[in-house]
C-alpha cells in the first residue's frame, strides 16, 4: 500500500483506548475511500481501537470517525496525505453530549411513566422501565405473553425475555428470537424492539398472521449494564461495550464487546485482544454473563429457531453471515431474500434506502459477532439489522424522530417475517 507505515503508527499511538473521555473539543469526520487501500487503511484503525462510530468497506460509501484534539493533526495529515475525501461533520462532540442530557432530562419530565399501559415513542427509556413495561405486558396479556428470567448481567440487573404467541396453547411452534441493545449507546434500538413488542401483543388483530405458527422470543436489552451507564452523565455517552472490568498494563478497562464475544471465530480478525479497545473480544469467549444469556437462548430454542434477528445502528444495512469471513454459507440465497425483501418493504414505504449482504462483504469483518453465532447455532436465518442514524452523533436520534425511526423498521422486520414464514 502507498500509504506511510510511519504516518500510520504515529497514528495509532495517538489512538485513545481508554475509559470514558471528556468529549471537549473531540470532532466527528465523514471520511469516504475511493479505493480499496484506503478502506483497508480505515479498517486498520478501526481495529487498533480508534472509535469508528460508522463503518463500511464499500468504496464511496462514507464512514464517521471521532477524533480527539491530541489526533487532529496526525489524522489531516493522514487523509490529506492519502487524498481521501473527508468532512467535518461536528465540531464539538462534547457540546452536543452536554446539549442532549439537557433536552434529555426535560424530556423525561414531561413525558414520565407509571410502568404500566403502553410506552409512547416520545422518549428513551431505562432498563428498570422496559422490564416493568413486559411484565405488565404478561399480567395484562396472561394467554398470549409470557415473561422469564433468563439471567444476570455483571451488575446484577435482571435479563428477561418476553415470549409472544397467540394463545392458542400449542406447544413446540417455530420460533423467531429477536434482541436489541448489545452496544450500549446504541439506543434506538431497545426503542425500535420495544415497537415491535407493542405491535405484536398490543395491535394483535393487525399482526396475529406471523404467530398463527411462530412463537416470538424478545430480549429488549442484552447489555443493561453499558446502557445504564450511557445514562449517568456526558462522559459515559459513548460508551459500547459491557461493564466487567479487567486489568491492562497497570489501569483498569471496563468491559467487553459483547458482538465480539461469541464462539465461533473468536478473536478473529475484527476483534481485539487489549482490553481498553473497544472491540475487546474479551479474556476467553463467552466471559461476559449477557452474552453466555444469549447463547443459552439459542441453543434452548434451535430445535424451533428459524429466524434470530438482532437489533443495531447505526448504517441503513440489513447483514447476514459470514461476519468472519468474506465466503458465504452454502444457503446465503435464502438469507439473501429475507434480507432484500426487509430493504425494499422499508424503500417501498418511506423512500429509505438499505444496503444488504453478507456482513464482510458489505460492512468489515467482524468476527465472533452474534449473528454468526446463531446462525452456526441451527437458525435458518440470521440477521443484524443496523438501523437508521441521526442526531448530532448518529447514535442520538431527537426524540422527534424516534416514532419515524420505529415505524420504519417495524415495517422491514414485519416483511422479513412474512418471508420466513413463507419459506419455512
Amino acid at each position: 500500500m502507498k500509504f506511510s507505515l510511519g504516518l500510520l503508527v504515529l497514528f495509532l499511538g495517538a489512538t485513545l483506548v481508554a475509559a470514558e473521555q471528556d468529549y471537549e473539543g473531540y470532532r466527528i469526520y465523514e471520511v469516504i475511500p475511493s479505493t480499496a487501500d484506503q478502506a483497508h487503511l480505515l479498517h486498520q484503525l478501526s481495529v487498533q481501537g480508534y472509535d469508528f462510530i460508522s463503518e463500511t468497506r464499500l468504496l464511496g460509501h462514507p464512514s464517521r470517525v471521532i477524533v480527539s484534539p491530541g489526533q487532529l493533526e496526525h489524522f489531516q495529515q493522514l487523509v490529506e496525505g492519502e487524498k481521501m475525501t473527508h468532512t467535518l461533520v461536528n465540531s464539538n462532540l462534547g457540546a452536543s453530549i452536554a446539549e442532549e442530557f439537557a433536552q434529555r432530562q426535560m424530556q423525561r419530565l414531561l413525558a414520565p411513566i407509571t410502568g404500566k399501559g403502553r410506552l409512547s415513542t416520545e422518549r428513551y427509556y431505562t432498563h428498570e422501565e422496559i422490564i416493568n413495561y413486559i411484565d405488565d405486558l404478561a399480567k395484562r396479556f396472561p394467554r398470549r405473553v409470557f415473561v422469564k428470567t433468563v439471567g444476570w448481567s455483571y451488575e446484577q440487573r435482571v435479563l428477561k425475555t418476553i415470549t409472544i404467541t397467540n394463545g392458542d396453547g400449542k406447544a413446540n411452534k417455530k420460533v423467531i428470537f429477536m434482541d436489541g441493545g448489545f452496544h450500549a449507546r446504541e439506543w434506538i434500538s431497545p426503542a425500535a424492539v420495544l415497537y415491535v413488542i407493542d405491535q405484536l401483543v398490543e395491535q394483535f388483530e393487525e399482526n396475529a398472521h406471523l404467530l398463527k405458527d411462530y412463537d416470538w422470543v424478545i430480549l429488549p436489552l442484552v447489555n443493561a449494564d453499558g446502557y445504564e451507564h450511557t445514562q449517568t452523565g456526558t462522559l459515559a455517552r459513548m460508551w459500547r461495550k459491557t461493564r466487567q472490568p479487567y486489568t491492562y498494563a497497570g489501569q483498569t478497562c471496563y468491559g467487553a464487546d459483547p458482538n465480539r464475544n461469541f464462539d465461533f471465530h473468536w478473536n478473529e480478525e475484527g476483534a481485539s485482544s487489549n482490553p481498553c479497545a473497544d472491540t475487546y473480544a474479551g479474556p476467553t469467549a463467552f466471559s461476559e454473563p449477557e452474552t453466555i444469556t444469549v447463547r443459552d437462548l439459542m441453543h434452548s430454542l434451535a430445535d424451533r429457531g428459524i429466524m434470530y434477528l438482532t437489533i443495531h445502528s447505526y448504517g441503513n444495512y440489513l447483514l447476514y453471515p459470514w461476519g468472519w469471513t468474506s465466503d458465504l454459507p452454502e444457503k446465503w440465497e435464502d438469507l439473501d431474500a429475507v434480507a432484500r425483501t426487509g430493504a425494499e418493504a422499508i424503500e417501498n414505504a418511506t423512500g429509505t434506502v438499505y444496503t444488504y449482504g453478507s456482513s464482510t462483504n458489505v460492512l468489515y469483518i467482524a468476527a465472533g459477532a452474534s449473528d454468526d453465532y446463531g446462525y452456526y447455532a441451527g437458525f435458518n436465518v440470521s440477521i443484524t439489522m443496523e438501523l437508521t442514524g441521526a442526531g448530532s452523533i448518529g447514535f442520538n436520534p431527537p426524540v422527534t424522530l424516534i416514532d419515524e425511526f420505529v415505524t420504519e423498521t417495524w415495517i422491514g422486520i414485519r416483511a422479513m417475517a412474512e418471508k420466513v414464514i413463507e419459506m419455512y
